[in-house]
């Protein structure tokens, strides 16, 4: 059994996620070097793939950490929108109107997933997965070296595509689940679910 101490490690890992989204935003305001927010988003990255890898393997992995892992999630990447308006405006500028329906599908999911749920959606799909490792590289290349600029469009276009399928799984399933990696996995979870709540096989 996995003892008290090493299971407070992934919630470490999701607390230090979030001091990362304000701290890149202080560095990018102080006019730290390129590279030192580089390495916020390496670590903060990192912090994101160990947090669940531990948790499961050390058998501390719940719905409310999952949740939480989540918000961090979300908090650390709006830090990041935050430091490149300060450091490279222009590529929010350009890219206004799409940003705009990227927050305009996370606040719905939200409101979405509040009402139907009483709690926010925690799927950490593959595509969710994807995203977030785009938005690390690309970020990290415009800031830290001046490229990869067009990978941000890329990232934008990846994450309304990641809110579609989060807002269709929320749709789909008729309870609250986490870690749903795919909309097919949503399907049959969701024909599972109802098979429990109305006690007979539905064909």
């Amino acid at each position: 059994m996995t003892s008290a101490p090493l299971q407070l490690i992934p919630w470490l890992l999701i607390a230090f996620r979030v001091v990362c989204g304000p701290l890149i935003v202080l560095a990018a305001h102080r006019g730290w070097p390129g590279v030192s927010l580089g390495l916020i988003v390496l670590f903060a990255v990192l912090s994101d793939i160990f947090d669940g890898i531990l948790s499961r393997r050390w058998n501390c992995e719940t719905p409310t950490l999952r949740v939480i892992d989540s918000l961090a999630d979300t908090i650390f990447y709006l830090g990041v929108v935050e430091a490149l308006w300060l450091r490279e405006p222009q590529i929010i500028l350009r890219n206004r109107s799409l940003l705009a329906a990227l927050f305009s599908l996370e606040a719905i999911r939200y409101v979405l997933d509040l009402v139907k749920f009483r709690r926010t959606a925690s799927y950490h799909s593959y595509l969710a997965k994807s995203w977030g490792l785009i938005i690390a590289v690309a970020v990290t290349g415009v800031l830290s070296f001046g490229v990869l600029y067009p990978l941000i469009l890329v990232a934008i276009l990846l994450g309304i595509v990641v809110n579609l399928e989060g807002l269709a799984m929320s749709l789909i399933l008729p309870r609250w689940q986490n870690d749903v990696k795919t909309l097919r996995a949503a399907w049959i979870l969701r024909q599972q679910m109802l098979r429990v709540l109305t006690g007979r096989d539905l064909h």
